[in-house]
Parts: structure tokens; sequence; C-alpha cells
């Protein structure tokens, strides 16, 4: 959630000077991934079982794709 706040912040700042910044689809791409992250670690805190296991890897893969394809590409 941190960093998809900053980047919205970045964005934001970026437009204002007139700089290049992040971009529309990576500010949207972050926040979608943050919003499913935070479901999936809510449900994982919750549920004692396969639900919560199957959630917990969600929101590492989620992690994993988005350090992959957003910040390491």
């Amino acid at each position: 959630m941190v960093l998809a706040v900053g980047l919205v912040v970045v964005e934001w700042l970026a437009g204002s000077n007139g700089v290049p910044g992040p971009g529309n689809g990576a500010v949207a791409a972050h926040l979608v991934a943050a919003v499913i992250a935070v479901v999936g670690q809510v449900v994982a805190d919750r549920r004692g079982d396969r639900t919560g296991t199957l959630a917990a890897a969600g929101v590492i893969g989620t992690v994993a794709l988005v350090l992959g394809l957003g910040w390491f590409l």
C-alpha cells in the first residue's frame, strides 16, 4: 500500500512540475495489486485452513509479480 500511495504522490508531483512520471498505467496497476494483497492478507490472517494458505500464496505471488514486472524489468 505504501508503494502504491508513493507512486500516486510521485505521479501527481511529476504532473504538477511538467516532468515525466511513472504513468497512469503503472499507478493503476500498483493500486490494484495493493488492494489484492491487502484483501488476500486479511483472508490469510483470519482463515487457518486451505483458503488461508491459498490467500497467503496469492499475496506472495502478487508481490512477486509487481516487483518482477514493475521494478526489476
